[in-house]
C-alpha cells in the first residue's frame, strides 16, 4: 500500500528535528508552516491539500472539511480532517481542529480505528474540547499531538491537561505504533508516541 504522511512542519517554524521522510502521498489539512511543509518529504507522487474522496495506491482518502469558527467565513482558516481506510483499517489525523465537528462532519469520517488528535490548545483543540471530540468519534486508539514539550516552539498546553481530562493516571508510551485490525482494543485506549528531539 501506498506510505502517507500527514502535515508535514517546518522545523525552523516549529522547533522539532528537521524531517527525513518519503512517502507516495502527502495530505495538508490547512496552509500553515507547522502543517503544509511538503517540501520536506520526498518521492511524493500526490498531494492532497483540502476536501474529497481519493483512492492512490490501495488506500482510501476521505478529507473532510471543517471551519475553524463553524461557520462559512473566508475569512477563518479552513481546516481537513483526513480518513486514511487501509483495506478496512481506519486512520482519521485531525489537523488543527479548533471546535467540535458537527453531526454531519462526524458521520461523514465514518468508522474510526485510530484518531491522531490535538489536544494542546494554541489554534487547536483545548484538552477538554479534545476528550468531547474523542467521546463522540468512539476510536480504538487515540494518539495526542499538538501540545507542549521542550523541543516545540509553539506555546501549547503540556499532555498532562488532557491526561487529566480523560482520567488517566498515566498514557501509555511508546516510540512507534503498529496496528492491526486484529490488534485493536476494545475499549479507547490512549498511545502517546515519544518525540524526538525533545
Amino acid at each position: 500500500m501506498a506510505s502517507v504522511v500527514t502535515d508535514p512542519y517546518d522545523s525552523e517554524v516549529v522547533g522539532y528535528e528537521a524531517l527525513k521522510l518519503r512517502a507516495d502521498i502527502v495530505t495538508v489539512s490547512h496552509d500553515m508552516p507547522g502543517h503544509s511543509f511538503t517540501s520536506a518529504v520526498k518521492g511524493t507522487s500526490h498531494q492532497i491539500t483540502g476536501p474529497g474522496e481519493f483512492e492512490i495506491g490501495g488506500v482510501f482518502i476521505t478529507g473532510v472539511q471543517t471551519d475553524f469558527n463553524g461557520k462559512k467565513n473566508v475569512e477563518k482558516p479552513r481546516n481537513t480532517l483526513y480518513v486514511f481506510d487501509y483495506d478496512g483499517l481506519t486512520v482519521a489525523h485531525l489537523g488543527d481542529l479548533r471546535a467540535v465537528p458537527t453531526q454531519a462532519e462526524i458521520e461523514a469520517l465514518g468508522t474510526v480505528n485510530v484518531a491522531i488528535v490535538p489536544v494542546g490548545g494554541g489554534q487547536a483543540l483545548n484538552a477538554a474540547k479534545a476528550a468531547e471530540v474523542i467521546s463522540l468519534l468512539e476510536p480504538n486508539i487515540v494518539i495526542p499531538m499538538h501540545f507542549a514539550n521542550p523541543a516545540c516552539k509553539i506555546q501549547l498546553d503540556p499532555l498532562s491537561k488532557f491526561i487529566k481530562e480523560m482520567g488517566l493516571a498515566a498514557p501509555e508510551e511508546q516510540p512507534l505504533l503498529k496496528v492491526t485490525r486484529s490488534s485493536l482494543p476494545d475499549e479507547t485506549k490512549v498511545i502517546v508516541l515519544q518525540v524526538s528531539g525533545s
